[in-house]
């Protein structure tokens, strides 16, 4: 279809005149339908950014209710636990580099061990554990709750360092699917819109975070009909956050499922090489 934006007509030949918006290069179109191959992938960002942004919302709120002590007399604040990511990442890209690749090489004969696309899938795989992670430990700290009867208590006597693993997972996930996204973009792009293509994997932390907000509007509409408190209430103890995060862990599989059908039928653009 976008091939007859190539084609001369013959209103273009009688009036001898070339105007852009009705006839295009081929160049042209081949680096549209070349955008246009990549949209799908990209799409399958946004859920998994949708998952990353819960490290800056629904996480410092399940950690406002657990025990902020580092000592007796020293908190700290529970969207600090942030940090645990920046490490996390840290720790993961020389071991990615130095350990896995060369391990993965052996079997693949790739000098980057995975395609971009299969570490792509990875991080999406890796993610879905992260919203296990969160989502059962709250529901142990909801079980210690009543089982207590912490309900009104602000923070339970439960070290805020139980979310450190979920903080580490998604650092590992972004180490796959972020970076594997910016290397794709980048490399499967036309030559001319390299810089716009690179760009798109920004644009799903945007979307991701409005998908979060549009998805935890739709939870607390439905949850808290006839007067229910909801899964995600003010006061945390009388939710059922775990079920939101849940609810992420499938909207993930389901994400992964279509990556997967995406991913293998994408053909990789070709290189080419110089001629001497």
């Amino acid at each position: 279809f976008l091939d007859k934006a190539a084609v001369e007509t013959l209103s273009d030949k009688i009036k001898g005149l070339v105007m852009a918006w009705r006839l295009c290069t081929v160049t042209q179109v081949e680096e549209l339908k070349s955008l246009v191959r990549l949209l799908p992938i990209w799409a399958t960002g946004i859920i998994f950014s949708a998952v990353y942004s819960q490290m800056g919302t629904l996480f410092v709120l399940q950690g406002n209710t657990m025990d902020l002590h580092v000592t007796k007399s020293f908190e700290i604040p529970s969207a600090s636990l942030s940090l645990f990511d920046t490490i996390s990442v840290i720790f993961w890209v020389p071991v990615y580099d130095r350990l896995i690749v060369p391990f993965v090489r052996k079997f693949t004969k790739r000098n980057n061990g995975f395609t971009q696309l299969q570490r792509i899938a990875i991080g999406l795989v890796i993610s879905i554990f992260a919203m296990l992670a969160a989502g059962t430990l709250e529901l142990v700290r909801l079980n210690e709750v009543r089982k207590h009867n912490y309900y009104d208590l602000k923070h339970m006597p439960m070290s805020i360092f139980w979310q450190v693993p979920q903080y580490f997972i998604i650092g590992c996930a972004e180490v796959f699917t972020f970076i594997g996204q910016l290397e794709f973009f980048y490399e499967q792009a036309p030559d001319a819109m390299r810089s716009l293509c690179s760009a798109l994997s920004l644009t799903t932390a945007a979307l991701g975070s409005y998908l979060s907000t549009m998805l935890v509007n739709i939870v607390t509409d439905v949850s808290t009909r006839d007067g229910k408190a909801g899964w995600i209430p003010d006061n945390l103890n009388y939710g059922h956050l775990h079920y939101f995060f849940w609810l992420l862990a499938c909207l993930s599989v389901m994400n992964l499922l279509f990556y997967l059908l995406v991913a293998r039928w994408y053909t990789y653009k070709r290189a080419v090489v110089p001629n001497h």
